[in-house]
């Protein structure tokens, strides 16, 4: 029950998102119970492929391109389209069908929905108001920032963020400033220009200009070199079909979102719980925790070691309860008689026992013949 209200709730506010960025899927839907918009959401129809249809090219421009080419309704291949920009956005499997076409459960349905609204950017609806409107919430973010006492601190910081060699010429270029002011002008007419040899450079200058200019240019190697190993940065978006695995700007977007929002929910933990045991200073050993460790492994041989007994006894009471089982059953034997193994048993001893009598008898039998003969023999 308590599933089925999250998952009211959750269509409920999906669908006012919807209306709200101006989906023309949902114009004109005049919803107002919570499990009509869930349906609508959540149920397969052409209605809701067309909902993830402009989701996916609110998202992705050039989407709309790739859609207009298919020709008619073909549900299959606007599903394939779907699945596979889904996955390029790391939002579900390459072969999650079921979860474009609306068959799965409606709490992943609309897991995937909320997060493909939240990723669709918001300057088409911001440009959907009034004029009026944007004009005084942009003056009153104005106001806010130029009232706010941290602009003054950023425009003069009392720390200087340049670096020893910038900050060096800097301060180079204030003094040749100065001395500008003081020293005479000297100048020189040629070709129609003017030149002011106070405020040239001193040759030490022009050295960290040429080592500042070198480093700007090895930077600028290191960067371009970047940016060709960056793929996905200069990807042209119409070439890439729908079997392209490069790794989508959208796509891109939703992880450094979803990366900024698990970092600041382990600041908020580490602030919360973990800074006062990480502050923690180490503990230290006595000389007594050799002796722990010794009584420990001493321990846990005598548990591993009752452990064994156990299983022993477990053992024997398993096979003697099996034992008395295979006594205690009776089965059918030879001659067609349901006996128990007891039973059997004492039958084979039996019988034993009178085959040994006969055996006894017969060889006492041969042995008076054989004495007889040679009695008869001698007398002869």
């Amino acid at each position: 029950m308590a599933g089925s209200l999250k998952e009211r709730e959750l269509s409920v506010k999906i669908y006012k998102k919807l209306q709200a960025l101006g989906c023309p899927s949902v114009e004109g839907l005049f919803l107002r119970e919570a499990g009509g918009m869930k349906e609508l959401l959540c149920t397969p129809s052409m209605h809701r492929l067309d909902i993830l249809q402009w989701i996916c090219t609110s998202i992705c421009p050039p989407m709309k391109k790739h859609f207009s080419e298919l020709k008619g309704p073909q549900p299959d291949s606007q599903i394939k389209e779907l699945v596979q920009f889904c996955h390029e956005m790391l939002l579900c499997r390459q072969d999650d069908f079921d979860l474009i076409k609306g068959v799965s459960s409606p709490q992943r349905q609309l897991a995937l929905l909320e997060q493909l609204v939240d990723v669709i950017p918001r300057d088409e609806s911001e440009a959907r108001e009034p004029l009026g409107e944007q004009v005084c919430r942009n003056e009153a973010l104005l106001k806010e920032l130029f009232s706010s006492p941290h602009l003054q601190t950023m425009l003069h910081p009392t720390c200087n963020p340049w670096p020893v060699e910038i900050r060096e010429l800097l301060s180079r270029r204030e003094a040749a400033g100065q001395s500008s002011n003081t020293a005479p002008k000297k100048y020189e007419r040629g070709k129609g220009m003017c030149y002011n040899y106070a405020n040239t450079f001193s040759w030490d200058t022009c050295l960290s200009l040429k080592e500042v200019t070198e480093s700007l240019q090895k930077t600028n190697t290191v960067l371009e070199e970047i940016h060709k190993e960056c793929v996905f940065l200069h990807l042209d978006p119409k070439s890439s079909g729908s079997s392209s695995t490069h790794l989508s700007p959208p796509a891109l977007r939703l992880a450094i979102v979803d990366l900024s929002q698990l970092m600041t929910a382990f600041s908020q933990l580490y602030d919360s719980d973990f800074r006062e045991y990480c502050n923690r200073a180490a503990p230290q050993l006595r000389e007594s925790a050799e002796a722990f460790s010794t009584a420990h492994s001493l321990l846990a041989a005598c548990t591993k070691e009752l452990q064994a007994l156990n299983q022993l006894s477990v053992t024997s009471l398993a096979l003697t309860s099996t034992v008395e089982g295979q006594q205690q059953c009776r089965r059918f034997w030879s001659r067609g008689h349901m006996q128990s193994l007891p039973v059997k048993i004492e039958e084979l001893k039996r019988r034993y026992k009178d085959f040994l009598c006969i055996y006894q008898r017969s060889r006492e039998r041969m042995r008076e013949e054989s004495a007889g003969e040679k009695r008869d023999y001698r007398r002869e």
